[in-house]
Order: structure tokens, then sequence, then C-alpha cells
């Protein structure tokens, strides 16, 4: 067999007994020595002082006793350990005095926590979900889940139904036409996991227990803020009960979405009123949870039933038209 790592000797582990040195020094221990050039393609057995130049004859080499290799192979390792406990009490020696400190002002200090990377985050969410016991909130803003999390989110699910944990998700109305949401809604229902659409509701939100909450502090969500001060925490849950108050529940047919006058979609109007606030496409289509494309869609499908030639004009005419204040 040969040396570990491959055929030459500079890429060969040099700090670790490949199967090719084994068989060479158990072969040296029987017969007392070994001819140097059997062991070219194993610098380990020299590198680990398993071998050593035979006094008599510079071409062969005698096996070091196996007690005496094993010694002079822990030793370092074991000083190594010495050090490192040395090193441990004096750290804790030079830390106790702020032990003290800390635990007058614990409170404050892991009041807000920043969790910075989806590593981190990821690990953190599951590790707090992992001891929820009552109660998960989640606000799931955008047009859903995206089905790479669809496996991750039935994870936490089926972890938490044997606890009698209550489950209620918050999405918005465009969720209702997104195949992963769709799937996922389907597969937790029977749990007991209830699900309400809006649509518009606040970024992103996972509340534990209404002890811990979950909010993004940037756009792109690679840092997140882990919220554990008690009042910071009972205001985003009465947030979140206003939103749930208005929510459609998942089963019933949103309004919104069915034809209007004139052509003009409830979705189609709530554009309107976003373009009458003077948002741009990109702010409206986060808002309402679409893409971008979709909403300028239906910018023209809009435009078009108004009989618009231009935004200016979109906008007088969205004005003069009423479309806002009809009943949706």
């Amino acid at each position: 067999m040969q040396a570990k790592g491959s055929d030459s000797g500079d890429k060969h582990s040099h700090d670790e007994l490949c199967e090719a040195g084994r068989n060479l020094y158990a072969s040296a221990l029987r017969s007392g020595r070994i001819a140097r050039a059997e062991v070219a393609d194993t610098p380990c057995l020299i590198d680990l002082a398993m071998l050593r130049p035979d006094p008599d004859d510079s071409e062969w080499l005698r096996p070091v006793p196996p007690s005496v290799a094993l010694h002079q192979l822990i030793h370092p390792i074991e000083r190594e350990i010495q050090e490192r406990r040395r090193l441990t009490v004096s750290l804790a020696d030079a830390f106790e005095p702020f032990m003290s400190i800390n635990a007058h002002s614990s409170s404050a200090t892991h009041a807000i926590t920043v969790l910075e990377g989806l590593s981190l985050i990821n690990t953190t969410l599951d590790r707090v979900i992992a001891d929820c016991t009552e109660e998960l909130l989640t606000v799931q803003p955008g047009s859903g889940r995206r089905p790479a999390t669809l496996e991750d989110g039935l994870r936490r699910v089926e972890m938490l139904v044997d606890r009698g944990v209550v489950m209620r998700t918050l999405y918005q109305h465009t969720s209702r036409h997104h195949p992963a949401t769709m799937a996922y809604v389907e597969r937790v229902a029977p749990y007991g996991a209830e699900v309400r659409t809006l649509e518009e509701i606040i970024d992103r939100l996972i509340i534990v227990d209404r002890k811990v909450a979950f909010i993004p502090a940037r756009s792109d969500r690679r840092v997140a803020l882990e919220l554990r001060h008690e009042g910071l925490v009972q205001y985003l849950v009465g947030v979140f009960e206003q939103f749930w108050l208005h929510g459609v529940p998942w089963d019933d047919q949103v309004v919104a979405y069915a034809p209007e006058m004139d052509g003009i979609s409830g979705v189609q109007r709530s554009i309107a009123k976003l373009l009458i606030e003077g948002h741009v496409d990109e702010a409206i289509a986060r808002r309402l949870g679409m893409n971008v494309r979709t909403c300028r869609a239906h910018i023209a499908k809009l435009a078009s039933a108004l009989g618009s030639g231009s935004r200016a004009q979109l906008g007088y005419l969205i004005a003069q038209s009423g479309i806002l204040e009809q009943d949706h």
C-alpha cells in the first residue's frame, strides 16, 4: 500500500503515521533493522522518530522501541495540555473581578444581541425555537416561503407539535399563489398551525413564548437582532396581535383579489393608493409582497383601464376616478 497522501514524499503527511509506515515499522521491529531505501516513501517514520540510523551501517535504520517512541510523541502534547490548563486558570483569575460587574448589568447588555451572518442567525433561531414551550408567532412578508426554507420550517413545526405549542403565522395575500408556501401551509395545517394573510404587513418577525423576538436589522436579512427586553417584546406582540386581528384566514377567500368595477382589481387599487402617496415601484412591490415585474404589470393594466398615457397623468386620473373611495 502506498504512503498516505500521494506517490511523492513531499505530499506525504509528516505528522501522522500512514498505513505503509505502520507495516514497515512492524517489519523493522521483527527483523531488528530496515534498509534506508525501503522507507524513502514514508518520511513519517523519520519525522516521528520511530527509526534512527544504524551506527554500524549508514544504509540501514534501526527501530526505536514502541514504548520509547510513544513517550517521545506524547511528552510535548502533555506539556502543551498542562500549559493550556495553566492559561485557563490564569484567564479565569483575570476575569473573576468582572463577573460581579456583569451580574448587575447583564439585563441591559443581553436585552439586544446583534446576530451577523445567516449561519449564526439560523443557529440561534434553531436553539431558541427548540426551547419554545407555549407559543410561536411569525410574520413572513413577501410572496411566500422559498423552497429551500420549506423543509427547515416543517422541521421546526414537527419539533414543537408534541409540546402543544400554539403556532400562528401571518403572510401577505400574494403568498396564496406561491407554490412553496401553499405546500407548506397544506402540510402544517393538520398540526394545528394557524395561518392568515394581509395585503400589507411589517417586515419579518419571530416571537418565541412572548419572551424572545427576532427582527431583521438590514434589508438583505444577513444581520438580525435578538430582543429579550420585556418591554420591546411585549410591544411587538401587540403589533402582531393587531395585524392578526385584521388578517384573513388561509381557508377564506380574499375579496381584495377579486375583479372590481371597470376591470380594476383590489390589488391594483392598493397599488394606486401607494402611487398617489409617492412610492416608487420597488417600494410598492416590497410593501405588497410581489416582485417588481409583477408590480409594473399591474401598473400597466391600471394605466390602460384609466386611459393614462404617462406616469404623471396616471396619478391625476387615479385621483379623479374615485376608485380609492370604493369600499373594498
